[in-house]
């Protein structure tokens, strides 16, 4: 299964590639802007979404429908936000997110979501 993670912040991405490194049959591709994330979108195929929701030139709210428009289908979409779950769950919900993970992430939370969106043989 492969991870579009999108998120301006290196560490975050570092930190996530290496919690998905726990996941058996997970990979990770990292983008820093909306604008990356859509052009990345054109070269790879994700299985599943992982937006930051404060990005330099958009928020996840705004890039989630562009990128399921540009992969053609409705990915499987988490939002992470280190603002106020309370605030932003119920619109991340509305949205279409599955779910909203604060930073610093929960990481089994994380590895949960991540193994059953890959099903039993680690590929969804």
């Amino acid at each position: 299964m492969r991870v579009l993670y999108v998120d301006d912040d290196r560490v975050n991405s570092l930190l996530f590639a290496e919690l998905c490194r726990m996941a058996p049959g997970v990979s990770v591709e990292a983008a820093g802007t909306a604008a990356e994330a859509l052009e990345l979108l054109e070269r790879i195929e994700a299985d599943l979404l992982v937006l930051d929701l404060h990005l330099p030139d958009g928020d996840g709210f705004s890039l989630l429908p562009r990128l399921w428009q540009k992969a053609g289908r409705r990915l499987p979409a988490y939002l992470c936000s280190a603002d106020d779950p309370a605030q932003v769950e119920v619109q991340a919900r509305a949205a279409g997110f599955e779910a909203c993970w604060s930073k610093p992430l929960d990481v089994p939370l994380v590895l949960a979501a991540l193994r059953r969106h890959a099903g039993p043989s680690g590929k969804e």
